[in-house]
């Protein structure tokens, strides 16, 4: 679905929001290593700005795959950069509580008082209108790149197309929730099959169970 949509009004901008620290990541996150180039630089530039103004210097700022300690394929952000041939990619981690119980996935990843919870809101919204603002000046997009209006699609409109072009396997357009209980009842119908499968075979073992220690007896 987000690779149909990168298509479809060509993004300048694209952002993947995660918590679990707090971090400003550019690609790559399947290699330690970062892209090159220009655009590289600007990347950076805006990601080590958003730091200092918004996160007070506390953000792990780099490429994904070099700065969190593990490699991860196959990301929306490498994606977007590499294949859809999105100017500006970022992954944003908004929050993390390393001092959680690791039990605790819930405060780990979420601010759990309303402080906190209004702090990230707010720091988090502000980085996002500065980045939106760099972004257009780092990529001369006001200049070079008129605004149009035209490309821009209805994220409704976009998922109602979505939801009402699926398809059958047997080519038939339906509804998601049709298609959804067609599926469900294709599962199902395999279920019994087996259940009677194995009936079959669990029935078939026992008989030549008994056979075999049934003793014989002489006329």
């Amino acid at each position: 679905m987000m690779r149909r949509l990168s298509k479809s009004f060509e993004p300048h901008l694209w952002v993947n929001v995660h918590s679990g620290m707090e971090a400003l990541f550019m690609p790559y996150d399947h290699k330690n290593t970062t892209p090159t180039g220009k655009q590289s630089g600007k990347m950076k530039m805006i990601l080590e700005t958003l730091n200092h103004l918004h996160c007070g210097d506390r953000c792990v700022v780099g490429g994904g795959g070099g700065s969190v300690g593990y490699v991860a394929h196959g990301t929306t952000t490498d994606y977007m950069f590499d294949v859809a041939k999105i100017p500006m990619t970022f992954t944003f981690e908004i929050y993390g509580d390393d001092k959680a119980d690791v039990n605790d996935c819930f405060k780990m990843f979420n601010p759990v008082d309303h402080p906190t919870f209004n702090r990230v809101l707010n720091d988090w919204s502000a980085a996002f209108f500065t980045m939106f603002e760099m972004g257009a000046t780092q990529m001369n997009f006001l200049k070079e790149s008129p605004f149009n209006v035209g490309n821009l699609i209805s994220i409704d409109d976009y998922l109602n197309g979505y939801l009402m072009e699926r398809k059958s396997r047997y080519g038939e357009k339906k509804e998601l929730l049709d298609l959804g209980l067609q599926e469900i009842r294709t599962y199902f119908r395999l279920f019994l099959l087996s259940s009677v499968l194995l009936m079959f075979m669990f029935c078939s073992r026992i008989n030549k169970t008994n056979r075999s220690i049934m003793p014989s007896i002489s006329l």
